[in-house]
């Protein structure tokens, strides 16, 4: 499906409420149950940020809680692309009647006049208004409407079915024209990028039939309510290859969903946001990349002590194995440099040596041990750095180069670029 697929969900749409689930304190006995808790924690926690700032009630929490769980018990329907893009565009809809039109408040929403533009856009009829026509005057309004900073409340929402059939209709206000265009670009979008091997109509039925059945739900927030089942779908779906696709991590729903709550509740017992997404990020790393960091630090401990081994404030240390007797480079210079780059273990992961062809950057495009070491350098000048991983990539992986490597370089200054 294309990402740019009809205008309706990007613009509304972001990633029964008796409950079971109670509020509870968690004992985190081991890294397996962290990583679980903490995972759900940064989930829940961005949740909260992006999509409860209107409504962050504990019905609308449980309410996603509730989802998360019938979608991890794999209790939720199983539509067909027609059917689960009918079912959200439901749910936009629906969570529309508190929004506004394309959530602007000023905008009434008339389900009536929308699903009739819908319909007809699938259908590809242009008999009230044609595709192009309703895409370029409803964006033009659009647009208009960020520019005007309309303090005009919406009357209340004009609710209405969504119809089977094609049917001409008399556009009596610039409100019912907003509305219809909506609908029929959205239904053009749906035609071409969802419907367009339909040849039956059978796809079409079942997308208005889960437009119809979403339009009938009582939830606090339909389209959260949605995000909560995908979720837990997907983390059902994952388990059998570890948790956020590690073999080596296990899958705690209970602990993740948890963390989940938390999250949302901004309950920061055990993590931040922050410390939350920073520990399951430096787990993941140290068991797909091992203690790359520890014998980083360990190798460079023992380097130090090599005869001929300098070592800066920052931590840098570095080799002369030919000093040169030119200028040498600031940090706003531009340089011309052949280099050999190696991890501790003698991988190579890069090199303009063996590409034969020097390289040219400044000093600020580069990591911050090559910043420094380039400083100390004059030009004709060979050295070797031993780069402490905080002065190379940290954490990232980049190319052949794990998350907190420490980094050997042999470097050979040829110029400074004018």
């Amino acid at each position: 499906m294309k990402k740019h697929m009809y205008v309706l969900a990007a613009a509304l749409m972001m990633v029964g409420c008796s409950s079971n689930f109670k509020p509870k304190e968690v004992t985190l006995t081991d890294e397996q149950d962290s990583v679980n808790y903490a995972l759900g924690y940064v989930n829940g926690a961005m949740i909260r940020m992006q999509q409860l700032q209107n409504d962050s009630s504990e019905a609308t929490v449980i309410e996603f809680m509730n989802a998360l769980q019938r979608g991890y018990d794999n209790k939720v329907d199983s539509l067909s692309e027609a059917g689960s893009v009918g079912r959200s565009i439901g749910m936009a809809v629906k969570a529309s009647e508190k929004t506004g039109l394309a959530e602007n408040k000023s905008w009434t929403l008339n389900e009536k006049v929308f699903f009739q533009g819908l319909v007809n856009g699938m259908n590809e009829d242009s008999t009230v208004m044609t595709a192009d026509a309703a895409r370029e005057f409803f964006q033009n309004q659009y647009q208009a409407s960020l520019m005007a900073n309309d303090s005009t409340v919406a009357d209340k929402p004009i609710k209405g079915k969504c119809p089977t059939k094609v049917k001409t209709i008399a556009l009596n206000s610039f409100n019912d024209s907003l509305n219809y265009a909506f609908g029929m670009l959205n239904g053009n979008e749906i035609k071409m990028y969802v419907l367009s091997a339909d040849s039956t109509g059978a796809e079409q039925k079942e997308f208005i039939s889960q437009i119809n059945r979403a339009m009938k739900m009582s939830v606090h927030n339909p389209q959260l309510m949605n995000m909560g089942e995908q979720i837990g779908k997907t983390i059902r779906e994952q388990e059998p290859t570890g948790l956020v696709g590690e073999p080596a991590l296990d899958t705690r729903f209970e602990l993740v969903k948890q963390g989940f709550y938390d999250g949302m509740v901004d309950n920061d017992v055990h993590f931040s946001q922050q410390t939350a997404g920073e520990y399951v990020q430096n787990t993941i790393n140290r068991i797909k990349y091992g203690d790359t960091k520890g014998e980083g630090e360990r190798f460079l401990e023992a380097n130090k002590l090599k005869e001929g081994v300098q070592v800066t404030e920052s931590g840098l240390q570095y080799e002369v194995i030919k000093m040169g007797n030119g200028k040498r480079p600031t940090v706003s210079d531009k340089v011309k440099v052949h280099y050999h780059g190696t991890l501790i273990d003698g991988t190579v992961f890069d090199s303009s040596v063996e590409r034969g062809e020097p390289a040219e950057f400044g000093l600020t495009q580069v990591i911050s041990g090559w910043t420094e070491g380039l400083q100390l350098m004059p030009v004709g000048s060979k050295f070797r750095f031993y780069i402490p991983q905080e002065l190379g990539y940290g954490e990232r992986a980049t190319g052949k180069i794990p998350p907190y490597s420490t980094l050997i370089f042999d470097v050979e200054l040829l110029d400074i670029v004018k």
